[in-house]
């Protein structure tokens, strides 16, 4: 399970958080007017904008944008205590393509078309009107049945032919913080953006979950596209993308999508990671490692919301919450790096979290 290690510098937070700051809302609010070309036309141009959305989430009632937790987490202080060192403090949920629409439950709930053509992963029942409590009653495609979890991120195309990837994609969830054993599971319902169509190439650049950016073959940290991608059928171009690992511990859900979460900041005077005052609960790290199948020549190469700094993604969590638990527990507070069972090959001796089934023993 090859792996490239991240570290935020303090810099790179700062600079993070401010454009942040700055582009507050830009999934939701900052685009006052419709996409220039129908959803379901891929002809879509570069750093097309989404209407504004009209309609809240049935789990909003009165539609201000907030979603509590019910309970919040109070009481909790971020951790800046130093656990044994662990390499590895992670496992992975492998998910499959469902299907493309042009939906999205976060940015528009109950608006159906009305956001640019997203590829979905994970639950099948995902789209424009999915609750929690739909979501809980669908099926999935990842290999753990508990995982009843939302994936999508924007489709991409060549030229007009959609780009989906094949087979089971990899997505991290990871220890963001140096006091892995503090990391504690989703709550269900959580759901956020990372990223947003509307960023440019250099807040793309400097993005906090920025890690490797578009690659293909030996050409890594590419805000395009590459050019002179190898054309060999197992060449395929890929992007790591990590999403806030820390929550404010009130909200599912606020009206940017964006501001209950926050990446872990550099505690003064160290090396180490920690949560910020204001989001004091550490979370699983989500990190997409996508691949998609084309190579040769990239030039016609786009994605639905733009160009390839437009790359973004959402999670909207609904997990089996016993199995959710056995894998954090296991794997990320374990000092573990497992596979969607939850079995680290290097440690055989400390078992795995699920059956052969993927399941709870």
């Amino acid at each position: 399970m090859p792996r490239r290690s991240k570290v935020l510098s303090g810099t790179l937070v700062a600079s993070a958080l401010l454009l942040t700051s700055i582009g507050i809302g830009t999934v939701a609010a900052n685009a006052d007017t419709p996409a220039p070309a129908p959803v379901a036309a891929p002809a879509a141009p570069a750093g097309h904008t989404m209407a504004v959305s009209t309609a809240a989430s049935p789990e909003d009632p009165d539609g201000d944008g907030y979603i509590p937790a019910n309970p919040p987490v109070t009481g909790v202080t971020p951790s800046t205590e130093e656990p044994p060192h662990r390499y590895f403090h992670e496992f992975q949920a492998n998910c499959s393509v469902t299907h493309t629409a042009p939906d999205d439950p976060i940015v528009f709930p109950q608006q159906p078309g009305k956001s640019h053509d997203h590829t979905f992963m994970g639950n099948t029942t995902t789209d424009a009107n999915s609750t929690t409590a739909s979501l809980d009653a669908g099926s999935t495609t990842c290999l753990a049945p508990g995982d009843r979890s939302a994936y999508w991120m924007p489709t991409m195309y060549d030229g007009d032919r959609p780009v989906l990837p094949v087979g089971p994609q990899t997505i991290y969830y990871k220890a963001g913080v140096t006091d892995y054993t503090s990391v504690r599971p989703f709550p269900k319902g959580l759901r956020y953006v990372v990223g947003g169509p509307m960023q440019s190439a250099q807040e793309f650049r400097d993005h906090p979950g920025f890690v490797e950016g578009w690659e293909c073959g030996d050409s890594f940290f590419n805000v395009d596209f590459p050019t002179g991608c190898p054309e060999r059928p197992e060449v395929q171009v890929n992007i790591r993308f990590q999403a806030p690992s820390c929550w404010d511990g009130k909200n599912l859900d606020t009206p940017d999508h964006k501001s209950h979460m926050a990446y872990p900041v550099v505690n003064p005077g160290t090396n180490n990671n920690i949560c910020p005052a204001d989001h004091p609960v550490a979370l699983p790290m989500i990190e997409f490692k996508m691949a998609f199948p084309v190579n040769g020549d990239l030039s016609r190469v786009r994605l639905a919301s733009g160009a390839s700094h437009s790359f973004h993604y959402d999670f909207f969590n609904a997990w089996d919450e016993a199995t959710l638990d056995a894998m954090v527990g296991h794997c990320i507070v374990g000092g573990l790096q497992c596979d969607a069972r939850g079995y680290d090959q290097t440690h055989p001796e400390a078992g795995a979290a699920l059956n052969e089934d993927y399941e709870l023993p």
